[in-house]
């Protein structure tokens, strides 16, 4: 039986978020890693505006740039992939990490295929590399262990005017992200009205104000960053959390075309040996089925109840269940293959 076959009951559905958080080890092979913690604030800038700082060619259509944040007076680490023909204006594809934010090799560039996907593809791909366990979000307090967080500000006022300027794109917008940023994308897109043409969501959970939505977010911002998730948006019975759920915010969507995509968390075709990011490891293929199926199911979960949530509200959005799969690269990356000609066409690309 699916992992996810008997939560439909209230009851149960709280039973999974706490072998959730019981169970939640380092995973190897899934969105989730432990780090260091956050790097210091940059030095008080002379001047409070954002900018490029730097723009280093990489191999192929790679990019690396550094973007001075006003908002968190820092430096934001970002990869751009970019397209073949650069004499034509180009849209723009957010993608972005899960609770790594870009660090070690739980990142799009080291477990996926991005580059050589998008190579002959029309789009800048932009992804951030940093904002661990920070949800992509804007903070009400800065964090002892995590820093400043103004993720809301940065992605959507002062990020994107900087790409189009310095890469000459068209405006035109997407964003896509996964795991822990699979809730971000969808509260940026309502966050910014008419900023994205589309959203794509991977194996997030959508509910952040309910005691379950909650619980899974004491296991990205508290286990796994080792912050204060209440620096974030305040007591958990404050009008900030509900202000960042999509769940609750859902009528904000309308008109934003939508791909969200879970799976039961039950072993699937990545779940092997044969799976390369396993790299033959028995104990990365055991955290891959056991820690990271117990997660899928509970994101799986949270996907069915925006999913009811949506159809009662009359809003239009494609959803992929799948019969199996864990909460891990594999299944990401067939994801954004999936999800690409409705993003494409949203940019008004071939797809």
């Amino acid at each position: 039986m699916p992992p996810a076959a008997h939560l439909r009951s209230p009851r149960a559905w709280q039973s999974l978020a706490t072998v959730v958080l019981a169970a939640a080890v380092p995973m190897v092979s899934t969105g989730f890693v432990a780090t260091a913690g956050a790097p210091a604030p940059a030095a008080q800038r002379p001047d409070n505006a954002s900018r490029l700082v730097s723009d280093v060619a990489g191999p192929g259509q790679k990019r690396s740039i550094s973007v001075y944040s006003a908002s968190m007076d820092k430096e934001i680490p970002l990869d751009v992939l970019r397209p073949k023909d650069t004499s034509t204006p180009a849209p723009t594809l957010y993608l972005l990490n899960g609770t790594g934010g870009g660090t070690g090799k739980v990142t799009w560039e080291q477990q996926t295929d991005i580059a050589e996907f998008f190579a002959g593809k029309h789009v800048n791909v932009v992804t951030p590399q940093a904002g661990f366990a920070s949800y992509y979000t804007d903070w009400l307090k800065d964090d002892p262990v995590l820093g400043r967080n103004k993720w809301t500000t940065f992605l959507t006022k002062e990020l994107p005017p900087i790409i189009d300027a310095h890469f000459g794109a068209n405006g035109e917008n997407a964003i896509t992200g996964m795991s822990m940023s699979g809730t971000s994308v969808l509260s940026l897109a309502i966050s910014a009205p008419g900023l994205y043409n589309s959203v794509a969501s991977f194996s997030g959970c959508a509910m952040t104000s309910d005691p379950v939505g909650q619980r899974y977010v004491e296991l990205v911002v508290e286990n796994r960053g080792k912050g204060n998730s209440e620096n974030m948006w305040g007591p958990k019975s404050g009008q900030g959390w509900k202000d960042n759920d999509p769940f609750v915010n859902a009528e904000k969507l309308r008109g934003v075309p939508m791909y969200i995509a879970s799976r039961t968390g039950a072993p699937g075709q990545y779940d092997t040996f044969d799976n390369p990011r396993v790299e033959g490891n028995p104990v990365v293929l055991a955290n891959q089925i056991v820690v990271g199926g117990v997660i899928e199911a509970a994101t799986n979960e949270c996907t069915h109840r925006l999913s009811d949530r949506l159809d009662a509200l009359g809003i239009p959005a494609t959803f992929a269940f799948e019969p199996t799969g864990s909460h891990s690269w594999g299944y990401w990356q067939d994801d954004l293959h999936k999800a690409w000609p409705m993003l494409a066409r949203s940019m008004n690309l071939e797809p």
